[in-house]
């Protein structure tokens, strides 16, 4: 909703009339109600897999020993169950941190921030990571005076920070304010305001709202497991495992927010896969972290791949980085959303993909075209190969793998090639490494 409100604001740059949207925000939250019910009952509604043939109870379980469960029931029943196998899938929730002063607000989450039923006139963020930079763009575009509060000095630090500085100022021009590099002193709440109290370069101010956004992060679900009864391992970062997601009980699992450092959906889902396969089947999978992807759904969107250019450089991988810039993508020139950037970081000669970065319009999809490549040896020479149609959003992904061969041509080889076939006519300047065609 909030990315069609801002289009309507900027529909002059279509030739059509620029406008200020009439925004119903129960209406919006009705929708993202309705949104969330979809697909709550195309996939999660226990009857999916009652009629796979299982059971499906809802209690309070917690292991009694490493092979026995006990589940509570809201009517008082208790009812043990043994198996051969357990999973642990009891996911993460949000983590706010013991801020002086944080237990006297009320604050929000992203566990119950579309539960509310008003557009806050003025809201205040604190973290700058993916889920507040989502919801800062979000609550901005309809409306809302967003600031955003970070002790780092910039936003989404686990991103490249060329790509997410290209984001930012996208970010600015639509007005949210930051306070980045601040410390958070404590938080109050007077006449209907929430005050957060923080010092930034020596200074101390104030940033008050009328709704507060705690974006801080997530953590496991450890409590009331009986993980301990269990003997299982776990620290406060979640419980640990090895590569087949098995705990150290040989028969117990844990797969998703709960034992992972990578809390996203797609990463529980591949882990629920190794497990079960690995415990059932016995084939001896391993959780695949050479090929992480994530995304960030503002707009533009930030998604990456593989090995981060930090990462590389740190481990004294030689690799170079190949750029294309959407400007150059001819289907980002007729929707008007040439604001990004592709990064792909690959072996010269080969042309082996070792990780990229993106950010502009649908970065999701073209991560998804990298992650495929990378998980089947398939090089940027092959993407360059391959047809792509005309002119759709993936062709930018084979004209930034173009970039390969541009990068390995040279004056002399040009020379040569002159020579023996007789060309004339000149030779390209490759003196330029970060040349673009």
């Amino acid at each position: 909703a909030g990315k069609v409100a801002q289009q309507i604001r900027v529909a002059g740059k279509y030739g059509l009339i620029d406008g200020e949207p009439g925004i119903d925000f129960k209406k919006v939250i009705e929708h993202v109600h309705k949104i969330r019910d979809e697909v709550y009952e195309d996939a999660d509604r226990p009857e999916i897999y009652e009629e796979m043939g299982i059971e499906v109870v809802e209690g309070d379980a917690s292991f009694i020993d490493a092979q026995t469960i006990e589940i509570k029931f809201k009517d008082g029943e208790v009812r043990k169950v043994t198996s051969r196998f357990f999973f642990i899938a009891a996911g993460g929730s949000a983590f706010v941190p013991p801020i002086d002063g944080i237990d006297s607000v009320n604050y929000l989450t992203n566990d119950d921030l579309f539960d509310i039923e008003k557009l806050p006139e003025e809201l205040v963020i604190i973290g700058g990571g993916p889920i507040g930079t989502e919801m800062s763009q979000a609550f901005s575009n309809l409306g809302s005076k967003v600031t955003v509060i970070d002790m780092a000095e910039s936003i989404m630090v686990n991103d490249d920070p060329e790509l997410t500085e290209i984001l930012f100022k996208e970010l600015k021009k639509q007005g949210i304010h930051y306070e980045l590099g601040a410390s958070v002193i404590s938080v109050s709440e007077a006449d209907n305001k929430v005050n957060v109290h923080i010092e930034v370069n020596g200074t101390e101010k104030t940033i008050s709202g009328d709704k507060l956004l705690m974006a801080t992060g997530r953590k496991p679900n450890l409590d009331n497991l009986g993980l301990d009864e269990a003997g299982v391992e776990y620290t406060k970062k979640g419980i640990t495992i090895n590569n087949s997601c098995r705990t150290n009980k040989k028969n117990i699992y844990a797969i998703g927010d709960i034992a992972s450092k990578y809390q996203f959906t797609h990463m529980s889902e591949h882990m629920a896969k190794i497990a079960t396969t690995r415990a059932m089947l016995k084939i001896p999978m391993k959780m695949d972290l050479k090929h992480i992807t994530w995304a960030t759904f503002t707009t533009p969107e930030v998604a990456h791949v593989g090995a981060t250019e930090k990462e590389l450089k740190e481990k004294g991988e030689k690799f170079e980085v190949y750029r294309f810039p959407y400007s150059k993508i001819d289907r980002a020139i007729t929707e008007g959303e040439t604001t990004g950037l592709i990064k792909i970081y690959a072996k010269k000669f080969s042309g082996k993909i070792l990780g990229a970065s993106v950010v502009g319009a649908h970065a999701g999809e073209f991560i998804s075209e990298y992650a495929v490549a990378m998980k089947n040896g398939v090089s940027l020479r092959n993407i360059a190969d391959t047809m792509h149609p005309y002119p759709s959003w993936g062709l930018g992904a084979r004209r930034a793998a173009d970039q390969w061969y541009i990068r390995n041509q040279s004056a002399g080889t040009v020379k040569w090639i002159k020579r023996i076939f007789g060309y004339k006519g000149e030779i390209p300047d490759y003196s330029d490494p970060n040349r673009v065609v």
